[in-house]
């Protein structure tokens, strides 16, 4: 009889325990779109633990394609992640349903120039850019050579356009591939030459639409132009698809993310150039970036903003950038990194040009942004109607779309 007295007291005392232990434990959900956890980033989450006795982290890698969904889902029913990992074009519309709070960013922090305007709405920063790519002009010398030119960096448009002229009318190739197909590339595409000519779509400090404008009709006009010297069909076809096409020999340049090179042929005898300037401004690029996010009513914003601060500053967004090949997001020599990987290769073709670059622009509804340039891109491919009208019809959606 005593002996089971003990062993029920010794019952109570575990059960105690056991409520302590699982009151005092905090876990933090932290979504990771993508599918997959980067060993950089799962270093840091578990040195976190380390650090933050009683914290438990549940790290959940969410494909693409649900990701978004789901995290919306979650705070929409009362039990938000309290971290997450999305694509920046998102935070608009997190933003103004109040899922999300600001990203406490650190002033010292140096991001690369832009690379804010990225995150940031109307003046308020939602997110810390955690993964950053910037775009750049590919061109196969050989076909080049062939068409009886000599391959060099084209500067202005006017010279891509010569260049790519000279290809078609000399060999059996097409002189630049253009992205064309309902897709959002085809609007990444288009803003790579906007931003070399000195345009802007949304103003990140006041909000305002600025895409009717001077910039975007010679922006599209020549878009429109570079149609004689592309390959077939450009409605049929997005930025990836081109890939293929420059790797099969049959278009002479187009414009991808540093990843290009590992995805073309070895043989392949290119070049990597910025993207030619427009009459109205220098060479630029789409400035893209995935960020992390601290969402709203989890209870745990504080150690959520702590740990999103850590996971992307210093030695621990260098780890990421340098492993997976991203264009860098911070000045690593302003954080005293010798030689880094950027300064190599053909890194200084894609960091050149960040400072003149533009950012993706933010609204509520990605897809109807995604509209607004693909009807316009379409329309002069088509020759559905004349640049004035089709510009100043995108401005308009654009208004609605934010």
């Amino acid at each position: 009889m005593k002996l089971i007295q003990l062993s029920m007291a010794a019952l109570v005392l575990t059960s105690a325990s056991m409520t302590t232990q699982a009151q005092s434990e905090t876990e933090i959900h932290f979504i990771m779109c993508g599918g997959e956890v980067r060993e950089a980033d799962q270093k840091v989450v578990d040195q976190f633990i380390v650090d933050n006795e009683g914290v438990k982290i549940n790290l959940e890698a969410v494909p693409w394609g649900t990701c978004q969904d789901k995290s919306l889902t979650l705070a929409a029913a009362g039990d938000p992640p309290s971290i997450a990992y999305m694509g920046s074009r998102t935070l608009r519309q997190l933003s103004k349903n109040d899922l999300i709070v600001p990203a406490e960013i650190d002033a010292a922090q140096p991001y690369q120039e832009g690379v804010l305007n990225t995150v940031t709405i109307e003046g308020t920063t939602w997110g810390y850019p955690h993964a950053f790519s910037t775009k750049a002009l590919y061109i196969n010398c050989d076909i080049v050579e062939e068409s009886g030119q000599e391959c060099k960096a084209p500067a202005t448009w006017d010279e891509m356009y010569a260049m790519a002229k000279g290809v078609i009318d000399k060999t059996e190739v097409a002189g630049i591939g253009l992205a064309g197909k309902d897709f959002d590339n085809t609007m990444h595409q288009f803003l790579n030459y906007l931003y070399s000519n000195g345009g802007t779509v949304i103003d990140s400090k006041t909000g305002e639409n600025k895409l009717d404008s001077k910039e975007t009709r010679e922006t599209l006009e020549f878009y429109g132009k570079l149609v004689e010297v592309a390959q077939e069909g450009p409605t049929a076809w997005e930025r990836d698809q081109l890939t293929d096409l420059f790797n099969d020999g049959k278009i002479a340049m187009y414009v991808n993310g540093p990843w290009g090179t590992g995805k073309h042929n070895e043989e392949i005898n290119q070049i990597i150039a910025p993207v030619p300037a427009g009459p109205s401004g220098e060479s630029g690029t789409i400035l893209i970036t995935d960020s992390i996010v601290v969402f709203k009513g989890s209870g745990h914003e504080e150690l959520a903003q702590k740990l999103a601060q850590l996971i992307t500053s210093g030695d621990s967004q260098y780890d990421l950038d340098s492993s997976w090949g991203l264009t860098p997001i911070l000045d690593y020599e302003k954080l005293g990194q010798e030689a880094p990987y950027y300064l190599e290769g053909d890194w200084p073709t894609f960091t050149k040009t960040i400072s003149t670059g533009g950012p993706e622009p933010l609204v509520e509804e990605f897809k109807s942004l995604q509209a607004v340039f693909t009807n316009m891109v379409q329309g002069i491919i088509l020759q559905d109607d004349t640049v004035d009208n089709l510009v100043t019809i995108a401005g308009e959606e654009l208004d609605e779309a934010l």
